[in-house]
C-alpha cells in the first residue's frame, strides 16, 4: 500500500481531493482511505497500484500544491541528512562572503552553475574560495549574524523527529564555521562540512581536505544508517543542488527542495511550492505533533 500526501502553499479543497483521487484512479490503481492530516492544508490519500504512475497524475495538477508519494509502511522516516544552503538556511554562505568582498556576481554565477551540475563541484569551491584570499575572517562573524536566515520549517522538522528517536545529520559543501552554528541553532545530531584555512586572520584562499562534496554526502547516509541498524530505505535526505543528487537517490525518501533541474529530475518527491513543514506532513505529523 502506498500514500499520495497533497500539501498546499494555500488551500486545499474536498474537490481537489477528488480530483486527485479520481486521477489516481485513472492509472489503473486502486484509490482507498483519504485523511486529512490538517484540513485545507495536507491531506494523505492511500491507493493500491504503481507509485511512480500516480506520482505523474498528480505532480503539477494542482496549483501551488506539492506530492508526496511513498510506501505506506516507511513514511515515519528514521534518520534525516540534509545539506544545507539554500535548504536548511535561506543563502548561498559562499556567496554572501563574496558579497562582503565585493565579488558576489562573479562568485554566485559559479555557484549557481555548480549546483545546476555544470561544473565539478571540488574544481568551482577551490575556484571560488581561491577568490576570498585575503578576506579579513571576521567578516564570517558579520555574515552569520547579518545574512543567515533558518528556513522555515527547519527547526521543527529537526526537531520533531529528534524528539521521536531520530538522528538528524547536516551534511555541507559549505563552511564549518557557518555549518557548526546551523546545525547547533536547529538542533541537528552533528553537522559534516569543509574547514576554511585562516591564517593571521585572514582567508588564506583554500579550502582543507578532504572536501565534503557529493560522495560524502552519499557516504554519510550509508555509514550512519549501518551505524544505526537501519536500511536506507528508512532514511530522509533533503538538498537543491546537484551535489546532492548521490545522497537522494540513496534515501528511501529523497526531497529535491527548491531544487536545480537535475536535482528535481532525481528525486523521489519535489518540494516546489512549501516550506521545510511540508516534510513533516509527509510523514503523517500532524501540527499538534510537531516540537518547535
Amino acid at each position: 500500500m502506498f500514500i499520495a500526501t497533497l500539501i498546499a502553499s494555500e488551500k486545499l479543497g474536498q474537490g481537489d481531493i477528488s480530483a486527485a483521487a479520481d486521477r489516481i484512479a485513472a492509472t489503473g490503481a486502486t484509490p482507498g482511505t483519504i485523511s486529512w492530516i490538517e484540513d485545507g492544508v495536507a491531506c494523505d490519500i492511500a491507493f493500491d497500484g504503481d507509485p511512480k504512475a500516480v506520482r505523474a497524475a498528480l505532480e503539477g495538477a494542482f496549483a501551488g500544491t506539492d506530492v508526496v508519494v511513498q510506501e505506506a509502511a516507511r513514511r515515519r522516516r528514521k534518520m534525516l541528512i540534509a545539506d544545507m544552503d539554500s535548504t536548511m538556511i535561506t543563502i548561498e554562505c559562499i556567496d554572501e562572503l563574496a558579497d562582503y568582498a565585493g565579488i558576489k556576481a562573479q562568485v554566485s554565477e559559479v555557484t549557481e552553475r555548480a549546483m545546476r551540475g555544470e561544473l565539478d563541484f571540488e574544481g568551482a569551491l577551490d575556484a571560488r574560495v581561491a577568490l576570498l584570499k585575503g578576506l579579513d575572517a571576521s567578516v564570517i562573524d558579520r555574515c552569520h549574524a547579518e545574512r543567515v536566515v533558518i528556513m522555515g520549517g527547519a527547526r521543527p522538522l529537526v526537531r520533531t523527529m529528534r524528539a521521536n528517536g531520530h538522528d538528524c545529520y547536516l551534511v555541507s559543501g559549505g563552511f564549518t564555521v557557518f555549518a557548526d552554528r546551523v546545525a547547533e541553532e536547529i538542533g541537528f545530531t552533528r553537522a559534516l562540512s569543509n574547514t576554511l584555512d585562516i591564517q593571521g586572520g585572514v582567508l588564506t584562499g583554500t579550502v582543507a581536505r578532504p572536501i565534503v562534496g557529493a560522495a560524502a554526502k552519499r557516504e554519510t547516509l550509508l555509514a550512519e544508517a549501518a551505524a544505526h541498524g537501519l536500511d536506507p530505505a528508512d532514511c530522509l535526505a533533503v538538498g537543491d543542488g546537484a551535489n546532492d543528487i548521490p545522497m537522494i537517490e540513496a534515501a528511501g525518501l529523497g526531497i529535491a527542495y527548491h531544487a536545480k533541474p537535475k536535482t528535481a529530475a532525481a528525486a523521489s518527491a519535489r518540494i516546489d511550492h512549501n516550506d521545510l513543514h511540508a516534510l513533516l506532513y509527509a510523514q503523517g505529523y500532524k501540527r499538534a505533533d510537531w516540537v518547535a
